[in-house]
């Protein structure tokens, strides 16, 4: 029985590179029953010395496809932010990354044309396969494996207790900030829960213990539990690493830790550090913020059709103000730069003040706060406005001074776009009023209200579908005038969501777009409630209809979708 066809192909792929003897090869050919499948490579590589990257490129060239080193690659949270891990595994396949619109894919079997088209179709690009080695690829999925499940357990130890139990361990070494332990603990914490998926780090001083939480998907996990006299230690530690002053522990401070600093993970990556006076001690929160992480485009936040394209309109106008507005991780920092993402062209001139810079884009100027100087977002505004901007991004509107500025702004032709902290759409204007901006300003400069939040998507592999009847099928019915088969979490979870039955979360958007008849409702000072009606008449959906249309859709569940937002009145 001779060689398989392209197994005869590679072997004279590396005859013609002069890589391969023709004397080798008529060896070969001479053992076609002992050199099928891996015997093949073997022989080649160990009794005729081609390397791995020789026999790769053979084969590529056979395949039509290009060869690529994986094991230079560097596997970040980003890389599987569009293929799961599950996924990647199963059909041995790495993303690599985006070239222009083209999704470039890392794959070990170059004649399973089938998987390229599975990806095409989760993620509406393009695919380009590049051929890899199987042991490079599962080197870097094991690597990934590890670094997830790597936990506390030795460095516990080395602080002398085993989640809570005190062992060993000296009073010098538990409450010395300087000391190696303590400085491995805190690297551990974060470097754990980036891996995670976390987007915030709680560190919590109880009676007896320190506990470590991380919020996942929205959701706080117990993570690690410490014993008490560690906590200042390790509090200490963060504050150092963050610039503050370890001797203040009477008052809230905050601060930002650049981590490509402090670990050998090579992680480029910054934490947003708040520390608060408790009752047993100070407590940190710490928000991640993933340099590498890229900003998602508008389709992928959640936004519905109708949505989207009155979006999309709104952002492209020469002037007015767009406002955000919702709750601390209500994903409205993302919704702001996947817009100016999408609007920053060379022609456009784009000015930001921010606190802190989350995302770093090509071909924005960014500016950062510092209020201990005098650099706040009213102060910024002001420079803005001399320096000819198109659009001008303000991160947060907190006060009067900041919020009257940035209507003048929005009013003198800028486009400018902020956040402010209200529940809903029309109970901004209410907001913006107590602020001490007049209502025909407001009525003059606002283009459009997107209040939003993150919901937990519901796991696809393990979801379970049901009819809902009695009070759930009233509710659907209710918001938006379906009832049909709609989908529940299943209660065991899988790998793939980690026994939670939730996998990822999505935006849902209360979107008040103004109009002649909602302009006449601001100018009269109306209530909330009555500039709500008028804007549904305008054609826009609530946060809990649109909850109720991603159930519909089975995006989640019934029951993520009522915690999250609660039915209207």
């Amino acid at each position: 029985m001779p060689l398989g066809k392209h197994q005869s192909q590679i072997v004279a792929r590396l005859v013609a590179q002069e890589r391969l003897l023709q004397e080798q090869a008529d060896a070969i050919d001479a053992r076609p029953d002992e050199l099928n499948g891996d015997a093949l490579e073997r022989v080649l590589q160990e009794e005729m010395h081609i390397t791995p990257w020789q026999l790769l490129e053979a084969k590529a060239h056979v395949l039509r496809l290009a060869p690529y080193n994986v094991a230079r690659h560097r596997v970040t949270q980003a890389t599987f932010e569009r293929l799961t891990t599950a996924f990647c595994e199963e059909h041995a396949v790495l993303p690599l990354g985006m070239a222009g619109d083209i999704f470039l894919l890392a794959v070990v079997n170059g004649f399973d044309e089938g998987v390229a088209t599975k990806v095409t179709e989760i993620t509406g690009r393009r695919v380009v396969r590049l051929l890899v080695r199987e042991k490079d690829l599962r080197d870097k999925f094991s690597k990934t494996q590890e670094r997830v499940s790597a936990g506390f357990s030795d460095v516990v130890q080395q602080i002398g207790a085993e989640f809570g139990h005190v062992a060993d361990a000296t009073e010098d070494e538990l409450t010395n900030e300087e000391s190696g332990p303590i400085i491995e603990l805190a690297n551990r914490i974060i470097e754990e829960a980036y891996y995670c998926g976390t987007s915030d780090i709680h560190i919590e001083p109880q009676e007896k213990d320190m506990v470590v939480r991380y919020r996942v998907d929205g959701v706080c996990h117990e993570r690690l539990r410490l014993p008490a006299k560690v906590g200042p230690a390790l509090v200490a530690r963060l504050k150092i690493m963050c610039n503050l002053d370890i001797a203040e522990r009477r008052l809230p401070q905050d601060g930002r830790i650049v981590f490509k600093q402090f670990t050998k993970q090579n992680l480029d990556l910054d934490l947003r550090v708040s520390t608060a006076p408790l009752n047993y001690g100070e407590g940190v929160v710490m928000r991640i913020l993933d340099k590498q992480k890229t900003t998602l485009p508008l389709p992928a936040l959640g936004f519905t059709e109708e949505n989207l394209v009155k979006y999309r309109d709104c952002i492209r106008q020469p002037y007015g103000m767009i406002l955000h507005c919702g709750p601390t991780g209500s994903g409205k920092s993302m919704t702001l730069y996947s817009a100016l993402n999408e609007v920053n062209t060379p022609d456009i001139v784009v000015r930001t003040a921010e606190d802190p810079i989350e995302y770093t884009l090509p071909g924005l100027n960014q500016m950062q706060m510092h209020r201990q100087i005098g650099l706040t977002f009213a102060s910024a505004l002001r420079a803005f406005l001399r320096q000819d901007p198109d659009i001008i991004l303000v991160g947060e509107i907190r006060d009067r001074e900041t919020a009257n500025i940035a209507v003048e702004a929005a009013l003198t032709g800028h486009l400018l776009i902020s956040t402010l902290h209200t529940n809903d759409a029309p109970s901004t204007v209410a907001r913006l009023t107590d602020m001490g901006v007049e209502p025909f300003m407001i009525s003059s400069s606002l283009l459009c209200v997107c209040a939003q939040r993150l919901m937990r998507r519901v796991c696809k592999t393990c979801r379970v579908p049901y009819e809902p009847e009695g009070r759930e099928q009233a509710i659907l019915e209710k918001a938006i005038g379906w009832s049909g088969q709609i989908f529940r979490a299943n209660p065991k979870g899988c790998a793939k969501c980690g026994g939670s039955g939730y996998k990822g979360r999505v935006g849902i958007h209360e979107l008040m777009i103004t109009n002649e008849e909602l302009v006449e409702a601001i100018n009269k000072e109306m209530e909330s409630a009555e500039l709500k009606k008028i804007a549904m008449r305008g054609g826009m959906k609530t946060l809990h209809q649109d909850s109720m249309l991603k159930v519909k859709d089975g995006v989640t569940t019934l029951a993520e979708a009522i915690s999250t937002v609660p039915p209207d009145m």
